[in-house]
């Protein structure tokens, strides 16, 4: 078979996290026996450029019709999702794919489903100009009018404000959006009693099921790109596929990308259905039937589902985990 290269360097990357782990913010998790590290209780940023983007992410001037912010389909008080199996735009027709969270967004491998956006900006740059229906002249003109914004950006910019400008401050605000010190993660750092017994017997399912050779590292997931319904196809057509423009093939052109996307990350995985590149599942239970049966090929029964899912809902985190 042959893989794409991006897909090559995803598969090292996992495996070398399952060794090394994470290391950030002077904190630093030998993971050889555990696959799945803590989300690090901050991130390094530029609290006034952050607050700067946090502004921008609520400002409905980015978008064509002055209708949608970023916030309209990545609600923050949703844990960054819209709820919605596909997203609205502010034109033209629904998005063909679920919106994912932009919480720990910064800890993926590439943005969006078939990763086509390599970093935050270019998120940012592709979410303004497709997804809220802007041109960035336009938008500047707009932020331009602002005496406030004029004033920020002329202390914290060199040009002012500029697309480029503009996109760094929003992406900065994306990085603080960190989800640490969920249960899981206080168990993970030592705190036996943070999870049940039960729940302890859901993650040690979990590692035994073969999960973690896709949902690992810091956001457990969000790292390689996987074939959608590996052992037996998804119960239900895929037009997002069959249109050519959704999955990883869309991005590199190399036939095996066909059906392949980004694994999502599981953090606050019980707070953000439904699930599936295309949303149609609407229950984190049947999420995890799903899984097992397409991706591990393993009919699960009712102990083992319940299992899985207790310790799937330990993975909610604390909102804006930022440094002191």
């Amino acid at each position: 078979m042959r893989w794409s290269s991006v897909r090559v360097r995803s598969r090292i990357g996992a495996a070398v996290a399952l060794w090394i782990g994470w290391v950030s913010g002077g904190e630093a998790w030998a993971t050889v026996s555990e696959p799945v590290v803590p989300v690090p209780l901050c991130t390094t940023m530029d609290g006034e450029k952050n607050r700067l983007g946090k502004r921008l992410y609520h400002d409905v001037r980015l978008s064509s019709g002055n209708s949608l912010s970023c916030a309209s389909c990545h609600s923050l008080e949703g844990w960054g999702v819209d709820g919605l199996p596909t997203s609205v735009r502010d034109h033209g027709p629904r998005n063909r794919l679920n919106t994912p969270t932009v919480f720990n967004a910064l800890f993926n491998i590439a943005q969006y489903w078939n990763g086509r956006g390599a970093n935050l900006e270019e998120l940012v740059e592709e979410e303004v100009r497709v997804q809220l229906g802007s041109d960035w002249n336009d938008v500047v003109r707009k932020i331009s009018q602002d005496e406030g914004y004029r004033q920020d950006f002329a202390r914290l910019y060199r040009g002012g404000i500029r697309g480029e400008n503009l996109r760094d401050a929003l992406a900065e605000f994306l990085r603080s959006l960190i989800t640490p010190n969920s249960r899981f993660d206080r168990y993970l750092r030592g705190e036996s009693g943070a999870i049940t017994a039960e729940e302890q017997a859901g993650y040690a399912l979990f590692k035994g099921l073969g999960c973690v050779s896709c949902h690992q590292g810091v956001n457990l997931g969000g790292n390689m790109f996987h074939q959608s319904g590996f052992f037996a196809a998804l119960d239900r057509d895929d037009p997002s596929i069959e249109s050519g423009e959704a999955d990883r093939f869309a991005v590199t052109g190399i036939a095996e990308d066909r059906r392949v996307f980004k694994v999502p990350g599981l953090r606050n995985v019980a707070r953000t259905a439904p699930y599936f590149h295309e949303g149609y599942v609407a229950t984190l239970e049947e999420a995890v039937t799903v899984m097992a049966r397409t991706q591990l090929g393993r009919e699960l029964s009712e102990r083992e589902r319940s299992l899985l899912v207790a310790f799937l809902r330990t993975l909610d985190g604390t909102l804006y985990g930022e440094c002191p």
